[in-house]
C-alpha cells in the first residue's frame, strides 16, 4: 500500500502523525510510505531523518494526496485538503466530525473511508488512540488556565497554588476521564484546591483514593455545577461521549454568574464544548471574554507541544496503522468490534451512531452499520 503522511495546515499545529520509526517499519512491511516535505520540522524530524528511514520526500501536498492510497494525519482535513481527497481512499486521522456539520457533509461528498482515532477502542472498551492526547491537552489545561488568571491575560490576577498567608485558587473539573485525572493531578501539584467531578460512583471512588488531600470528589448534576463553578477561579471541561457532541454543562447563564475575571479551558471545544459560550480558538488567538469570564478553547491544545505530543500520539498509533496498511481496511475492521468502531464513514454514508444522532438532517444519507461492514 502507498501510505501517505501529509504536513498538519491547521493554524498552529506542529504534530506530525507518523515518527521515522514508524516509516521504516512500514516499509519493512512492504509498503511504500511517502512524506509531505518538511512535514516532521514542527515536531523536531528532519526530511533526512524520513528519508534515512526508507520514506520518500514529497515536495507538493497535492502529489502526496493523489499517490497515496492511505492516509495518516493528525488533525481533520482541512478545506484544501478535502479538495484533494478521492473516492475510497481510506483516511486515519482526529475527525471529531460531531462538532462540525461542514466537515461531515464535505467528507461524505468526497465518499473517504474516515477511520478516526478517537472512536477506535481496545477489548477493554478504552480508547487507546484517544489517550496520549487526552493526558497532554489535560497537563496543558491547568499551564493554560493558569496563565489566563493572570492580569494581563484579563484573569483575575492570581497565584494558582497562593502563597503563605494568601489561599490558592478554586480549580472546577468537570469529568473524571484521563484530561480531568490529568487536570486534577497538575493543579493539585501546583496547591489549588480541585474539586473533580463524574457522574460514574465508581470512577468517584478511584479518584477519591488516587487523588491527594487538596482534591474532592463530587457527584456531577446541575445543583452541583452551580454551586461550585460560582466559587472557581478556574474551570476545565474535560467530559467526553465517544463521537457525540460534548453535553453543555454550563449554560450562559451560570457563566454570567461566575466570578468576574475567573477561566473557562474547555478542552472537549474540538467535540463542541461543554459550555453554551464556547466556541474554537488557535493558539494564536487563544482567548475571548464573555461576561468578564475568560474563556480558552483551543481546538488542537497538544500541537502547541509537538515533540511531546507527536512521540506520545506515534506510540499508539503505529500499530494499528500497520494493520491497517497491513490487511486492508475490511480486514482491519473485521479482526475486532473496537476496530469496527473506529469506521466513522464510507461510501458517501455514516456508520457512527453517535456522529449521525448529532446531524438528525443528514438521516436520508446515513446507514446504520453495528459491524463495521457496509454492504
Amino acid at each position: 500500500m502507498i501510505i501517505g503522511v501529509p504536513k498538519e495546515v491547521k493554524p498552529d499545529e506542529y504534530r506530525i502523525a507518523m515518527l521515522p520509526v514508524g516509516a521504516q517499519l512500514l516499509v519493512q512491511d512492504g509498503h511504500t510510505v511517502i512524506i509531505e516535505k518538511n512535514a516532521g520540522l514542527g515536531s523536531g524530524f528532519s526530511n533526512d531523518d524520513y528519508a534515512d528511514a526508507g520514506a520518500e520526500i514529497i515536495e507538493s501536498a497535492e502529489d502526496l494526496f493523489r499517490r497515496a492510497q492511505m492516509i495518516v494525519k493528525v488533525k481533520e482535513p482541512q478545506p484544501d485538503e478535502i479538495g484533494r481527497l478521492r473516492a475510497n481512499q481510506v483516511l486515519f486521522c482526529y475527525f471529531h466530525f460531531a462538532s462540525s456539520h461542514k466537515l461531515t457533509l464535505q467528507c461524505m461528498k468526497k465518499n473517504i473511508s474516515a477511520v478516526a482515532y478517537e472512536t477506535l477502542t481496545d477489548e477493554h472498551g478504552r480508547l487507546p488512540l484517544l489517550t496520549p492526547m487526552s493526558e497532554v491537552a489535560g497537563k496543558l489545561s491547568i499551564q493554560e488556565g493558569a496563565k489566563c488568571l493572570e492580569k494581563p491575560m484579563m484573569g483575575r490576577g492570581i497565584l494558582l497554588g497562593g502563597v503563605p498567608g494568601v489561599p490558592p485558587a478554586n480549580v472546577l473539573v468537570l469529568g473524571g476521564g484521563v484530561v480531568g485525572i490529568n487536570a486534577a493531578r497538575v493543579a493539585a501539584g501546583l496547591g489549588a484546591n480541585v474539586t473533580i467531578m463524574d457522574i460514574n460512583l465508581d470512577r468517584l471512588r478511584q479518584l477519591d483514593e488516587m487523588m491527594p488531600p487538596n482534591v474532592t470528589t463530587v457527584f456531577c448534576e446541575p445543583h452541583a455545577i452551580e454551586r461550585y463553578a460560582v466559587q472557581a477561579d478556574l474551570v476545565v471541561g474535560s467530559v467526553l461521549i465517544p463521537g457525540a457532541r460534548a453535553p453543555k454543562l454550563i449554560s450562559r447563564e451560570l457563566v454570567s454568574n461566575m466570578k468576574k475575571g475567573s477561566v473557562i479551558v474547555d478542552v472537549c471545544i474540538d467535540q463542541g464544548g461543554c459550555s453554551e459560550t464556547s466556541r474554537p480558538t488557535t493558539h494564536g488567538d487563544p482567548v475571548y471574554v464573555v461576561d468578564e469570564v475568560v474563556h480558552y478553547c483551543v481546538t488542537n491544545m497538544p500541537g502547541a507541544v509537538g515533540r511531546t505530543s507527536s512521540s506520545a500520539l506515534c506510540n499508539a498509533t503505529l500499530a494499528y496503522c500497520r494493520e491497517l496498511a497491513s490487511l486492508g481496511l475490511q480486514g482491519f475492521l473485521d479482526k475486532s468490534p473496537g476496530r469496527a468502531a473506529a469506521l466513522n464513514m464510507q461510501n458517501g454514508r455514516i456508520i457512527c451512531t453517535a456522529v449521525a444522532e448529532a446531524f438528525p438532517d443528514l438521516e436520508n444519507e446515513v446507514r446504520f452499520v453495528s459491524s463495521g461492514r457496509v454492504e
